[in-house]
């Protein structure tokens, strides 16, 4: 191979191979960029995850929080039912109750059957000589269904206050872990500024060391090149002393002064190619830091789009928050209001049982 290229050839060779190790230490620049470029996208996926994994379990602390509201508000409201407002227990139950007539004595027992009504013409008036007796026991008996229906009064009272006293545990306990939560959110974001920081920061030392080193390869380069026109054989003056008895495409290496026209034309057109090469190289260069440039603005922008509709959910679910909070405010009212004005509104009189047994019919 030494006698086909000969002087020109071996310095052509020289110049690609200082080309491939131009090239080779710019392979090793961008794997270093990609590996970097990895690791940060690997970092900023982790931090949304760790964000999307916090807004979950906001949205399930609230979700769960209005279930259990719900369904405490449910199970009292039944249990109230089923201890205070059984129909065993309603005064007019003997009305229609469905065993009455199982449960009922015979018509008449006997002459003196204290059930024997007017109507019956079984005791005329005057002759009912347990009056005394029967209001006495009509009044302990209001007495006694006066002093229940307190006692029931006062149970639910207590079972509200017990109920409201509970709502509120719950709702500052549930408060507290939204705070947290929105300490640990705080938190991540003060951790993603500092780690954006520093990466802008290795980002803009790794950009002067690029530059530097390249402005260093580029000074070899000029120096090379100055050494190689100046000491080489560029400057000799008679090139057709370097003709070979072999063939004109051989040069005799002892005697060689010189490059001929077209020799000088073609190193000439090798030298075009590497200052296109190296501008084509410093136009990706400037296209990539563009890149980046544009890459971090975006991101930029990402996280401040990402803040404001962080912030947006925040708001919707305080007002969702509210509004439920609104809500069993108001079945709480209700509840109140039909206690009031429906179950323990109805209080018999001594007007109500002076009705009975003053006519024959």
């Amino acid at each position: 191979m030494r006698r086909v290229l000969g002087k020109a050839g071996w310095l052509r060779l020289h110049v690609q191979r200082g080309q491939q190790q131009v090239d080779t230490a710019a392979l090793d620049f961008q794997v270093h960029d990609k590996k970097i470029q990895k690791e940060i996208e690997n970092k900023r996926q982790e931090a949304f995850d760790a964000q999307i994994v916090q807004n979950d379990r906001t949205l399930s602390l609230l979700d769960q929080r209005q279930k259990d509201d719900i369904r405490n508000l449910s199970a009292a409201i039944n249990e109230f039912r089923l201890q205070y407002q059984k129909k065993e227990d309603r005064r007019e139950y003997d009305l229609y109750d469905p065993l009455a007539l199982k449960k009922d004595l015979p018509p008449r027992v006997s002459d003196d059957d204290p059930r024997c009504s007017v109507s019956g013409v079984q005791r005329l008036m005057g002759e009912d000589l347990t009056e005394k007796n029967r209001k006495k026991e009509q009044q302990q008996q209001l007495r006694e269904w006066s002093l229940q229906q307190q006692h029931v009064w006062a149970k639910a009272l207590e079972d509200q206050r017990f109920a409201e006293s509970l709502h509120d545990k719950t709702r500052i306990e549930l408060d507290k872990k939204a705070m947290e939560l929105q300490k640990m959110e705080e938190q991540v974001k003060r951790e993603m500024c500092i780690f954006t920081k520093e990466f802008n920061r290795a980002q803009a030392e790794e950009s002067l060391e690029r530059k530097k080193l390249q402005k260093q390869l580029e000074e070899e380069e000029n120096s090379v090149e100055i050494s190689n026109n100046t000491d080489g054989d560029l400057l000799s003056e008679d090139p057709a002393q370097s003709t070979s008895a072999f063939g004109p495409h051989r040069v005799a290496t002892d005697r060689w002064k010189g490059m001929s026209p077209e020799q000088l034309k073609e190193v000439i057109g090798v030298q075009q190619q590497q200052i296109q090469e190296k501008m084509r190289l410093k136009e990706e260069e400037r296209q990539r830091k563009a890149e980046w440039d544009r890459r971090r603005v975006q991101e930029a922008r990402a996280m401040v789009l990402l803040e404001r509709q962080q912030k947006r959910q925040e708001r919707e679910l305080r007002k969702e928050q509210d509004h439920i909070n609104l809500q069993l405010v108001q079945a709480h009212k209700a509840q109140k209001n039909y206690l009031d004005q429906e179950v323990f509104s109805n209080t018999p009189t001594d007007e109500y049982f002076d009705q009975f047994n003053t006519t024959s019919r």
